[in-house]
């Protein structure tokens, strides 16, 4: 067995306050107003972190995909969006794609973008009704003006555009009015969470009490998650059938509450909630929800089944790219809201794999459904609960539309959300390539954090400061850390295996978390050019999953068999925008042995494509077996034998590589009743 070293280690009239040192603004957190609680942590605003290295890149793929030029051939996102003041689309589609093209804008400092997403805001701003309405007036339903909100939020923190605030106190004025006559009803039952973010956005910059009313009947109106959960009933996989889908009309209770988009969405409900009440009950709650969702649904990727309904722990059953950007923000906002570090594992292990592999290495096509155990990507029937034979195909729009809208605010949302500020000064959130920027006790401070997280085994923390100046830096110690060190100018110190993970497999448990032993703090006068560089151990290692089914692991890495794919376009839309089939060429049954002993990483390069099939920037190298009785069914991975299994084929060297490089891929293996060389040879 090799180890491996991981070393990651108020415009105050406008929103929020900026510091101003030798003419340039420094962007702060807003902490709640009381009677809000106060969150553990404070969520930095949009423009204070910007991403570089490899996460740049990423950016920039998407900037020159499918985000950067969507609106250019997609009507539903063109010139004659109802958003724009046409007569197009004029219901979720619009705010989608600026909910992700706005971040994304700033975030490269992108002109060309920028004047893209704020045509759009300056239509919403300009065209307020005179009742306080925004949005299309041809449509009227709350769900969209909720994605909308969201916009402006973001765009009010990178701007401080004085138009904002108000516009957004007559809606919500009106919303108060309006709601108890019309009140909320389909989506927007389900997904009045996301109203109520903006509405607490607000509140901290305005301290209009009335918005606290608002929050109030919103929770009021909207569905009872945490009753869902609290008698969960929702076990198995649903099917049409079950959900009673051909029955014409409104989409029934059931199939809303199954829903993935809205499970994922209501995973914000409990954090939202409890800045409100206070209620310690809440963190109970949301921690019920994710180790229901894992033991029911949970898939070896960080997410849980839904294709497009709950569907089981089988790795052959899909996940929507919806869903997965939905997860990401909700546990975005549950990290600062509660400040459990095993919230912030997850968000790192849906970011690093889920995210990317249902996305084309040059962003310009995706799939609605990806399977943990992908071996074909075609048009056919496959054992999806509701969903149709396009669902897993690359390409523009494959099954609905509502994904090609919003896979664009993932990448973007995870780059502003990679720090918050504490009471007295920073914490990591997560580990990437970027630099951050604020303003802490009247001096502006800027750190650099050079890494190849997730891929390499370095972060190095650089400090730049006008002067010196205290302030506490608070650096997140993975779950999957077997501790480490840390240095401070070169001078080290130990680093704690940290009492906090998060519960492995569909086992269901909920663990506990001591989170002294999952940050390690430096509190220190910050001058200039100090540098810190965080150290920690990690080796390969095996999850347990669905059929006692093995899953390799490494940091927040999940690794998969990648499968040789022929691309096939089936349809050509515009400029690079087409539908691609994939077809394997080989053969992808295989069980392993399974034992980390026998797991070997190896780096390879990082090149500008981060999760490239063909140049993968680490892999591991294990043993397994042909196994014959594991056969396709319905297009898919056929259901998993029970492990442990024997087969009798040549033992063969195979190469696993990082999940969301893989597109056709085995991730969840049956592993052989044999035992690793390396235990029987002595090592």
């Amino acid at each position: 067995m090799r180890s491996t070293t991981c070393v990651c280690a108020f415009f105050i009239l406008a929103g929020f306050a900026f510091g101003q040192v030798e003419n340039k603004t420094w962007p702060q957190a807003v902490p709640n107003r009381a009677p809000l609680k106060p969150n553990a942590l404070d969520p930095l605003p949009l423009g204070a972190i910007e991403p570089r290295g490899w996460l740049r890149n990423q950016l920039e793929l998407q900037a020159n995909g499918l985000t950067g030029h969507l609106g250019e051939f997609w009507n539903d996102v063109g010139d004659n969006s109802g958003w724009l003041g046409g007569t197009g689309e004029s219901w979720e589609r619009g705010p989608y794609y600026l909910d992700g093209l706005l971040p994304l804008a700033y975030e490269l400092n992108n002109p060309k973008l920028i004047a893209k997403a704020k045509q759009w805001v300056d239509w919403t701003l300009n065209h307020q009704q005179s009742n306080g309405q925004i949005g299309p007036s041809k449509n009227d339903d709350w769900w969209p003006r909720m994605v909308m909100l969201k916009v402006l939020t973001q765009y009010q923190e990178v701007t401080g555009d004085p138009r904002v605030i108000p516009v957004m106190s007559r809606y919500f004025a009106y919303e108060l009015r309006e709601l108890p006559n019309r009140p909320l009803n389909s989506w927007g039952k389900y997904r009045w969470q996301d109203n109520a973010l903006s509405v607490l956005w607000l509140y901290n910059r305005t301290g209009d009490r009335s918005l606290l009313q608002l929050a109030d009947l919103l929770r009021k109106q909207g569905y009872d998650w945490e009753s869902q959960f609290t008698h969960f009933t929702y076990t198995t996989k649903e099917t049409r059938a079950s959900l009673n889908l051909d029955v014409k009309g409104a989409l029934p209770d059931k199939a809303m509450q199954t829903h993935g988009v809205n499970n994922a969405m209501a995973l914000k409900v409990a954090p939202v909630w409890w800045e409100i009440s206070g209620d310690p009950a809440q963190r109970a709650a949301f921690a019920r929800q994710l180790s229901l969702l894992n033991k029911y649904h949970g898939l070896p990727n960080g997410m849980f089944s839904g294709d497009e309904h709950f569907a089981g722990i089988d790795p052959s059953q899909g996940i929507e790219l919806c869903a997965v950007v939905e997860t990401m923000f909700s546990l975005e906002h549950a990290f600062t809201a509660f400040g459990d570090p095993r919230i912030a594992d997850r968000l790192e292990k849906v970011t690093y794999n889920a995210l990317p592999a249902t996305l084309s290495n040059d962003m310009w096509s995706h799939q609605y459904d990806q399977q943990p155990n992908q071996i074909s990507c075609t048009r056919a029937h496959r054992q999806w609960s509701t969903n149709n034979d396009d669902s897993n195909l690359f390409g523009l729009e494959p099954n609905f539309g509502c994904c090609t809208a919003n896979l664009h605010q993932g990448w973007p949302k995870f780059v502003s959300s990679l720090w918050a500020a504490t009471r007295d000064g920073l914490a990591v959130i997560a580990y990437a390539p970027n630099r951050v920027k604020t303003h802490i006790s009247n001096v502006n401070v800027e750190i650099d954090e050079d890494t190849d997280y997730p891929f390499r085994e370095s972060v190095r923390f650089t400090v730049h400061a006008t002067r010196a100046v205290p302030f506490s830096l608070q650096l997140r110690v993975p779950g999957w850390a077997e501790g480490g060190s840390v240095s401070v100018n070169g001078q080290q110190t130990k680093l704690a295996k940290p009492d906090c993970a998060m519960p492995e497999g569909n086992s269901g448990a909920e663990t506990s978390c001591n989170t002294a032993t999952a940050f390690h703090t430096i509190q220190r006068t910050w001058k200039e050019g100090d540098a810190v560089t965080v150290a920690f151990r990690t080796a390969p290692r095996i999850t347990h999953w669905y059929k006692n089914s093995a899953v390799y692991e490494l940091g927040p890495l999940v690794f998969a068999l990648p499968l040789d794919a022929k691309w096939s376009q089936l349809k050509f839309h515009a400029q690079k925008s087409a539908d691609w089939q994939l077809e394997p060429q080989g053969k992808w049954n295989y069980a392993v042995i399974a034992d980390p002993c026998e797991a070997v990483a190896k780096n390879g390069p990082l090149g500008s494509v981060p999760f490239d099939v063909k140049n993968p920037p680490v892999s591991l190298n294990i043993k397994g077996r042909e196994l014959d009785s594991w056969e396709a069914k319905d297009h898919s991975a056929g259901p998993l034998p029970q492990s442990p299994v024997s087969s009798r084929k040549t033992l063969e060297d195979l190469t696993l590589i990082p999940y969301g490089a893989a597109k056709l891929r085995i991730t969840a293996f049956p592993f052989l009743a044999e035992r690793a060389s390396c235990h029987t040879s002595g090592l």
